[in-house]
């Protein structure tokens, strides 16, 4: 088994000494995790075909699931993108932050990193820990989540590690990610352009530059789809599941608690240790065997902090089942309930 490294860095002022071990191991072809403002990503050369193909290889990740491109320099996407629009100029304003825009890809951008698409995704990380990387090593870096395909999402090193260790050379710990879900995946190839993943950059906030911007059905995820090709990560394969099987309860609050302790009841009936995510305005309502709180039901970006952690945690305490409220679509909680239905298996009930 290959032997994982664990380097402690400065999140605000990376070490120059960590920083240029890592990238030395990126511009050799390797993979180093490392943290964005998002969740950690695990990272290649996106300009080295047979290092992307290690990412694949080390998360499970199937070939067609493209990867996002990581820049530290705006200049970069006039290298990687045959056709930046006007609208792309203006949405750059946004970086670096949780924003990914998908353009029509250059020819130096190999299709393992594309997942075999004419696309090529592309952002502008808000972490100096990913920025000094980037800067150090010399090229773009390719950068999924670093964890095992399917699972949720990493905010800390330690998920990184109980996923991808042995799998991967090293791992760069600054501490937990600041926004808790990934970036928000805007397509600019489309007329209009559509929100293919909600992020951590608000849908409200790409309307104030776009106004006539529109949700991908699969960004929503009220159900489930058929998609032949995905453009974007998130939107084709199983994604951020628990081991344990999630039902998402949706409705107006005093009939979605209502139906949330009826299904712990039944499945404690059938001798299955349940688990409830709940709110802080709601889970003194429930008796289950472990209950946490996303936060306020009036903060989102608290929720969307937490969300990944705590499903990780319910694992942890081995539960079989895990119950959780659907939260107010405003602000991330777009995004928070884009990875809970998807997270179910659109196994979503109804609370009337």
């Amino acid at each position: 088994m290959k032997r994982t490294v664990t380097l402690r860095v400065n999140g605000e002022k990376p070490e120059r000494s960590v920083i240029r071990a890592a990238a030395e191991i990126i511009r050799s072809g390797g993979l180093v995790a490392f943290p964005t403002e998002t969740v950690y990503g695990l990272g290649a050369d996106a300009l080295n075909p047979e290092a992307v193909r290690r990412i694949y290889a080390a998360k499970g990740r199937p070939l067609d699931n493209p990867l996002i491109v990581h820049i530290a320099d705006r200049r970069d996407v006039y290298r990687l993108a045959d056709d930046v629009p006007s609208a792309a100029e203006d949405l750059m304003d946004f970086w670096p932050g949780p924003l990914t825009l998908v353009l029509r890809a250059s020819g130096i951008v190999p299709r393992e990193t594309t997942g075999g698409l004419d696309t090529v995704a592309v952002r502008m990380p808000n972490h100096e820990v990913a920025l000094a990387l980037i800067r150090e090593s010399g090229v773009p870096i390719a950068a999924p989540s670093a964890n095992l395909a399917g699972r949720p999402s990493p905010t800390t090193a330690m998920h990184v590690k109980q996923d991808l260790d042995g799998r991967i050379d090293m791992i760069l710990d600054a501490g937990p990610t600041a926004i808790g879900v990934e970036s928000t995946v805007l397509d600019l190839t489309s007329k209009p352009p559509q929100v293919l993943r909600p992020g951590g950059l608000p849908f409200e906030e790409l309307r104030r530059i776009i106004h006539d911007v529109r949700l991908h059905p699969s960004a929503v995820a009220e159900r489930e789809l058929r998609i032949a090709v995905a453009a974007s990560p998130g939107m084709k394969h199983k994604h951020y599941s628990p081991k344990a099987q999630l039902i998402l309860v949706e409705g107006e609050t005093s009939a979605l608690i209502s139906k949330i302790q009826e299904l712990v009841s039944r499945y404690n009936r059938h001798g299955k240790k349940v688990g409830v995510l709940a709110t802080d305005e709601t889970q003194r309502h429930y008796q289950a065997d472990v209950i946490k709180s996303l936060g306020s039901r009036g903060d989102t970006s608290f929720m969307a902090k937490n969300l990944f952690r705590l499903l990780r945690e319910f694992d942890d305490e081995g539960v079989d089942v895990i119950i959780a409220e659907g939260v107010p679509l405003r602000h991330l909680g777009l995004a928070v309930m884009n990875r809970l239905r998807k997270a179910s298996g659109f196994n979503i009930v109804r609370a009337d």
